[in-house]
């Protein structure tokens, strides 16, 4: 199914998720981690910090792998909606905005 997820960014973990994103950790992981990363730009960051994606995920509870291994790592109060397709969403895009934060 595809989901609109948003979510609280843990700013101060902008380095370690942008190196984990770019170096190949999330995205060789199974079975997900090329969804996480290409979710992940399409990603938009709006100015409190919420993040907004779409994404596909075919657990039975929505996210269940993605969460347990990547994302309750670094977003809190993080929300699903069953959506058509992928969607963009408003804000700034998240990975630039990864990268100004870890400089």
């Amino acid at each position: 199914m595809h989901y609109a997820i948003r979510g609280q960014f843990q700013i101060d973990k902008a380095a370690e998720f942008l190196q984990l994103l770019t170096d190949g950790t999330i995205a060789n992981q199974e079975p997900d981690g090329k969804e996480i990363v290409a979710s992940m730009k399409r990603a938009s960051i709006d100015n409190t910090g919420t993040v907004q994606w779409s994404e596909v995920c075919y657990c039975p509870t929505p996210l269940e792998h993605e969460r347990a291994t990547v994302y309750d790592r670094f977003f809190s109060q993080l929300e699903t909606s069953v959506i058509d397709s992928y969607q963009d969403f408003p804000g700034k895009d998240f990975l630039e905005f990864l990268q100004d934060q870890a400089s």
